[in-house]
């Protein structure tokens, strides 16, 4: 299972996050969306964590938590077959 992580502070780098959730277990990936064009950050990313019990706390503890002045929001992310077989 993959963590959707949004409203990220545009400045935050991969590792500074993966310090944050490395508190609750083992990140085993981690990736925040750029875009192509500028290499900028659009704001959101992906957090895998070792297993299923870490990502359940992970979503507990920081969904909303305040990083950098901006409140992310911490869910479990869907898969994007499901959206194209709405």
């Amino acid at each position: 299972m993959t963590l959707y992580v949004g409203n990220i502070a545009y400045g935050l780098k991969e590792e500074e996050l993966k310090e944050i959730f490395q508190e609750y277990g083992t990140v085993t990936s981690i990736k925040i969306i750029t875009d192509k064009n500028t290499g900028r950050s659009k704001g959101f990313g992906f957090v895998e964590m070792e297993n299923d019990e870490q990502e359940d706390v992970v979503v507990k503890e920081c969904n909303r938590k305040e990083i950098n002045e901006r409140s992310i929001v911490v869910a479990k992310a869907h898969s994007k077959k499901g959206y194209n077989d709405r």
